[in-house]
């Protein structure tokens, strides 16, 4: 009986990879990295040929330039008229490293870790600046902390979106109106690609190479009110490098809102952003940005319904990331081998992919689970990501007959 079973199971399954057909439709951009992330639509690199190459960043045509990046992204996510918004060096950790810096010590800290990056500034917090009151509320990857534990007579450090483990935050509520802290966002892979409740972050950090597609190097630091506040009343025990120093005694140093930046930028990379914001506004702004990645989002989802060999990393479906999206194998044969086989196969599905021109840089987070991670923002076309999933299903079983 076993044996006629084994034999039943191994002519079903050449009889499917048999059968298992190439589809016809393929991406027209192959380009599903998490960053740096896929250049909008239509991007060419004639698109920088008005970069103010070799003029001072200081002179008035570049600082207009890196004004207009200011004046531009704001006005496109319509932050509050009263936040300060500025450029920083060092990418989105730049610009978050900046406000651990500049504004934290003031009291107890709690932060929030369920991914890589989230773990990253926990190992900051704790061994860097040395912040001796520090709360840590983690969870596994695919997972959130418990929201309700954050204690916000405290500063809050906290991710909006979980860039390694496709987990955000379903919304804003859970953080009080009336906290006596200050919250600090690393937002840098859901601004411009979900809503966020700005009214309930005081620090809001992320990089023109997210969701934007830009280059990188470059970061953005949104300031409230209140962090404005803690800038101007409180003075950290420690030094700060210059790069990270948004205030000098207690005086906020304005001219970083204003297109002067702490250090030298690429007039390349501004150039750059600069067309990215010009192609938001041109195709519809933030509303079609938030739509084009839920549409892409849609087709993932539906896939993975239809689709019984795989599913989502994140069990909680209002907790499943719209941008990194981020999804596992879930088939016995598999689950039974060990971790390091299983990141083979990962490695092995998603190098077929890169072969045949379909997909590239989708293997999921070398530290997350094994898993795979398409990015979804919205300068990827979302009939890319419904062609590309056909083709993960022929890679698979492809990949499947071989471990068979």
């Amino acid at each position: 009986m076993i044996l006629l079973f084994i034999i039943y199971y191994l002519n079903k399954i050449k009889s499917n990879i048999v059968n298992n057909i190439k589809p016809t439709e393929k991406p027209k951009n192959p380009n599903f990295s998490s960053g740096p992330t896929s250049k909008r639509p239509g991007w060419k690199i004639s698109e920088l040929q008005n970069a103010l190459v070799g003029r001072s960043h200081r002179s008035a045509p570049a600082k207009e330039k890196l004004k207009e990046i200011i004046l531009k992204s704001k006005n496109i996510l319509n932050l509050p008229k009263e936040y300060l918004l500025g450029i920083m060096p060092g990418s989105n950790t730049g610009s978050l490293e900046a406000a651990f810096w500049c504004m934290l010590g003031e009291r107890g800290v709690d932060v929030l870790a369920w991914e890589n990056f989230g773990k990253d500034w926990v190992i900051d917090l704790l061994d860097e600046l040395k912040i001796q009151d520090l709360n840590i509320h983690t969870a596994e990857y695919g997972q959130l902390p418990d929201l309700n534990k954050v204690d916000f007579k405290r500063d809050v450090v906290f991710t909006w979106n979980g860039t390694t483990a496709g987990v955000k935050i379903p919304n804003g509520d859970w953080i009080s109106s009336d906290r006596e802290g200050i919250t600090i966002c690393d937002a840098t892979s859901a601004v411009f690609a979900m809503p966020i409740d700005y009214e309930k972050c005081d620090v809001i950090t992320w990089s023109w190479q997210k969701v934007l597609g830009g280059e990188a190097a470059h970061g953005m630091l949104a300031l409230s009110p209140r962090a404005i506040k803690r800038l101007e009343t409180f003075k950290p025990i420690w030094p700060i490098p210059k790069a990270f120093r948004i205030a000098q005694n207690k005086k906020i140093i304005s001219g970083i809102f204003e297109g002067n930046t702490i250090n030298t930028p690429s007039m390349i990379c501004v150039e750059d952003a600069l067309d990215s914001l010009n192609w938001v506004e041109k195709i519809g702004g933030l509303s079609e940005l938030l739509n084009r990645s839920q549409t892409s989002f849609n087709y993932v989802s539906k896939w993975i319904y239809e689709n019984d060999w795989v599913d989502f990393l994140c069990e909680d479906e209002k907790l499943r990331s719209n941008t990194g999206i981020t999804f596992k194998i879930s088939e016995q044969w598999y689950l039974n081998l060990e971790e390091k086989i299983q990141r083979e196969i990962i490695k092995s599905i998603a190098s077929l992919l890169q072969k045949e021109n379909i997909a590239y840089d989708i293997a999921g987070y070398p530290k997350a689970p094994p898993s795979f991670r398409i990015w979804a923002g919205g300068t990827i076309d979302p009939l890319d990501i419904k062609n590309l999933l056909p083709w993960i299903n022929w890679a698979y079983n492809e990949i499947k007959l071989i471990n068979n």
